[in-house]
Formats: C-alpha cells, sequence, structure tokens
C-alpha cells in the first residue's frame, strides 16, 4: 500500500488500540459473560445496522485512502471510532483486526434472482422483486452442493497489507467463515414471500422437498467448511449482539482448524411467523434442530413475532438467545422464557424515522421491557437495530444510546 495510505491507517489504528486497552472493555466483556451465562448484572445495550449513509458529521466517516482494501480497513476503523464517541452502548473494542480470508463457493445450483429499487442511492435498504426459482415441481433437483476454495494469493496479500500498515498497534487475525441459519429467508428470496406461503399450504409436498433439498446442501457445505478449516472462530458478536463467553471454544478446539462446536451460530425463518404453530413444527423445526445442534452456541429469532413458539424454540440444541421483536407479545414471551435463555429484546426503530424526533415513547418501551422481564426473571439484552433511517439527525441515535445507558446503568 501508498505511504499515504499506511498513515491515515496507523493513526485511526493507533486511537483504536488506545480506546481498547482501556480496562473498561474487560469490564463490559464480563457484563456480557454474564448475561450470556445466564447470570446478567444487568441488561445489556447495542445498537446495530446502522443507516452509515446518514452519520457523517464533521468528516468523521469519511475516507481518505485509496487501495481498496485499505478503504475496507479504514471503513471499519472510521465507524469503531464514531459509535464509541457518539452511541457506545455496551460495545467492546478489542486490540485486533480481524481479516476476512478469501473464501468463495460456486453456487448452490440456484439462487437469488431479482430487482430492486431505490429511493436513497447511499442507503442499503432497498425493495426487492423475487423471481420464482422453484415454480415447478422437481425443481429442487436444481439444488447441489458447493465446491468451496481459499484463494491462498488473495488471502495472503490481505494478510500482508494488514500487517504492513498495522503492526506495532494492533493484532491482525485472519478470520475465516462464520456461517448462519437462514433456510427460509433464503427461500423467500429465490420464491417470493407470497408463494411460500401459498405453498406451504396448497403445495406442502413441493415446498418441503425444496426445503430438505435446500437444507441437506447447507449442511453438507458446513461438513466442507469444518473439514476444510474453513471457518472463523472468536465471535465478538453474534446477530448484534455480544458473543463473549466462557463456553467456547469446545474442549480440543483448534486455531488453525475451528469446528462448528467451537461456535456461535444464529438463524430465524421471519417468513413463518406468518403461520399456525403446528406448521412451523412441521416445516423448521426438524431444519433448525439438526443445523443448531452441530454448534456450541446459538441465537433464534428476528423479526418474527416468537412469543407463542417458544416452546419449539426449546426444542433447538444449543439455543441461547431468543430474539422478541417489537411485534412480539412482551409479558407472554418473558413468561414462556422465564429465566432459561437471554430475552434478546428488539425496541421498535420506528421513531426514530419521524418527522419529529421525541426520545419518551422509546424510553417508554425499554423501561416496560426491563420491568417484564424483572417480573419473570428472564435475562434481558436491548438490541436496537434495522435502522433504516434517522432522517439525516444522527443525533437521534446518540440521545437515545445515553438515556438507554442511564436507565440500565441506575
Amino acid at each position: 500500500m501508498h505511504a499515504t495510505d499506511i498513515a491515515v491507517l496507523r493513526g485511526l489504528a493507533a486511537r483504536v488500540a488506545e480506546i481498547a486497552a482501556l480496562p473498561s472493555q474487560q469490564t463490559t466483556i464480563d457484563l456480557w459473560k454474564a448475561t450470556n451465562a445466564l447470570r446478567p448484572v444487568r441488561p445489556m445495550v447495542m445498537i446495530d445496522q446502522i443507516p452509515w449513509h446518514e452519520m457523517n458529521v464533521a468528516d468523521e466517516l469519511t475516507l481518505r485512502t485509496e487501495d481498496a482494501f485499505a478503504r475496507e480497513l479504514e471503513t471499519e476503523f472510521r465507524r469503531t471510532l464514531y459509535q464509541w464517541d457518539h452511541m457506545r452502548a455496551d460495545m467492546v473494542v478489542r486490540p485486533l483486526v480481524q481479516v476476512r480470508k478469501v473464501i468463495t463457493h460456486d453456487g448452490f445450483g440456484a439462487g437469488k434472482v431479482e430487482e430492486t429499487l431505490s429511493q436513497d442511492a447511499g442507503n442499503e435498504i432497498v425493495s426487492h422483486h423475487y423471481i420464482d426459482q422453484f415454480a415447478n415441481d422437481g425443481d429442487e433437483r436444481k439444488i447441489r452442493i458447493p465446491t468451496v476454495t481459499l484463494d491462498a494469493a488473495a488471502t495472503a496479500e490481505r494478510e500482508a497489507k494488514a500487517h504492513q500498515a498495522l503492526d506495532g498497534i494492533l493484532d491482525v487475525q485472519m478470520q475465516g467463515l462464520l456461517p448462519s441459519y437462514e433456510l427460509w429467508d433464503q427461500l423467500v428470496e429465490m420464491r417470493t414471500p407470497e408463494l411460500v406461503l401459498f405453498d406451504l399450504a396448497d403445495r406442502p409436498e413441493h415446498m418441503m422437498a425444496i426445503a430438505e433439498a435446500w437444507a441437506a446442501a447447507w449442511l453438507a457445505y458446513l461438513d466442507i467448511l469444518e473439514d476444510g478449516g474453513f471457518l472463523g472462530h472468536s465471535q465478538s458478536y453474534i446477530h448484534c449482539t455480544g458473543a463473549f463467553t466462557d463456553e467456547l471454544p469446545a474442549d480440543g478446539f483448534d486455531p488453525t482448524k475451528p469446528r462448528a462446536k467451537d461456535l456461535w451460530t444464529y438463524g430465524m425463518a421471519q417468513i413463518l411467523g406468518s403461520v399456525s404453530h403446528a406448521m412451523s413444527e412441521e416445516f423448521e423445526l426438524p431444519f433448525a434442530a439438526k443445523w443448531y445442534s452441530r454448534f456450541g452456541l446459538g441465537y433464534y429469532g428476528c423479526c418474527d413475532p416468537l412469543h407463542n413458539k417458544i416452546d419449539l424454540v426449546r426444542r433447538i440444541p444449543n439455543v441461547r438467545k431468543i430474539s422478541i421483536s417489537p411485534w412480539a407479545k412482551l409479558e407472554v414471551a418473558a413468561e414462556a422464557i422465564g429465566s432459561d435463555f437471554v430475552m434478546s429484546r428488539k425496541p421498535n426503530p420506528a421513531p426514530l424515522a419521524l418527522d419529529s424526533w421525541d426520545v419518551e415513547p422509546p424510553l417508554a418501551e425499554v423501561r416496560r421491557s426491563i420491568e417484564v422481564a424483572a417480573g419473570s426473571g428472564t435475562p434481558i439484552e436491548l438490541i436496537l437495530k434495522d435502522i433504516s433511517t434517522v432522517r439525516r439527525e444522527p443525533q437521534r441515535l446518540w440521545d437515545w444510546e445515553r438515556r438507554v445507558m442511564e436507565i440500565v446503568q441506575g
């Protein structure tokens, strides 16, 4: 990399290292460990899935480097520093940078085909129109097990550049893949939400054949990642929450060849929030159980309202955290969860997108969530995510974080 790019990166990395060295980092790690062990000290708080294109204040996020890999690192550093300065909540800054290995595959024989529509060129949130890839009986035979390849030369180049820029300031950790379970979310993208729901009712054999073939291919893919040493390790976060735990990795861990049981996984079946308990038991539980049984710990759910399906989630092995979205019935969920899982409560991000900002309604929601969880002895974390817009007023997020941290810290 050019000397000017290196200078920019080293300047940012030096501040990251300074923050990572603060004693408060270990304090926050210990708090996450306590929550993840179901012995919480207090509710934990995270902000994620941020509309970064609306966040730039005083050029804090403006990139200065030219090299593509340098810009990747610079983006990570600047976002880390920005979040630490303005809305850190319970984030942890570690004295290292994880560099992705260049691992690719040649496809599963079928995939997402879509048209998109955007009203804001800088926003990653766009509208999707999916094209059905499994219209006919037998189309599941398109699905195949992919071939996985590590590009050793490209990976070595990324590693060398990272060392060139960061040695003496931050450790460089090469990171493999951290797979998740998204069977039904992926099938929606390959079919459309409407067709998945109609076929679950009208053509259940067809829908089951597709799901079985897709799940089998992904389990085989996981075998390949594990056998080939392509998995990552040492997760800081799992689906927007802290992943710190003393329970992982499992005995016999080898950092050169991590196993699924050394890792957290996460998964969801958001479309099945619209189907019955019995249909979820038939079409989701067997597949989720097989996937999660391979991993050490798991996080389940996303935006789906799971309050009336906690009994099914209990039958998925190794789940530790359950997402309780804004559309879930909070009291029902807390009573069903009890003290057996972490309730990953998702405050509604919609108030951040209104014409004017009023922090009091979101704070009332946070207080109520904490009170309900306390009443059932349920460990709780508050995860503000899916933030599509703050109407170009990043101070709304700063305000939410400051006020919520006052609540949870007493």
